[in-house]
């Protein structure tokens, strides 16, 4: 597998702010919602990211992160979220979610 994997540090970056899109449909930052839209409460929402996590390691697996591209999602991907306005707590939690998932010995 090696330390770097074999795709592109912008590869890895588009895909981390994907996932962020897809959070945010889930769940908007607080105060940010659209109208309609309240997000979906802690208990719901936990099922769903996982679920959604599942296209990480996937990802992982098809591109053979190694050591520094796994960092590097997870940096984007916490990065991401605080410009997006989400709470830090909130943050740790879901991006502690995505090293688990990206990780994962198969």
């Amino acid at each position: 597998m090696g330390l770097f994997g074999s795709v592109s540090g912008k590869q890895v970056d588009e895909f981390a702010r994907g996932l962020v899109d897809k959070v945010m449909a889930l769940r908007p930052p607080k105060g940010k919602a659209a109208p309609g839209n309240p997000g979906v409460s802690l208990k719901t929402l936990e099922p769903k990211v996982d679920a959604l996590f599942e296209t990480a390691t996937a990802f992982r697996k098809e591109h053979k992160l190694g050591l520094y591209k796994k960092a590097r999602l997870a940096n984007t991907f916490r990065w991401e979220m605080k410009e997006r306005g989400y709470d830090d707590g909130f943050i740790e939690m879901i991006t502690e979610k995505l090293v688990v998932a990206v990780s994962k010995k198969d």
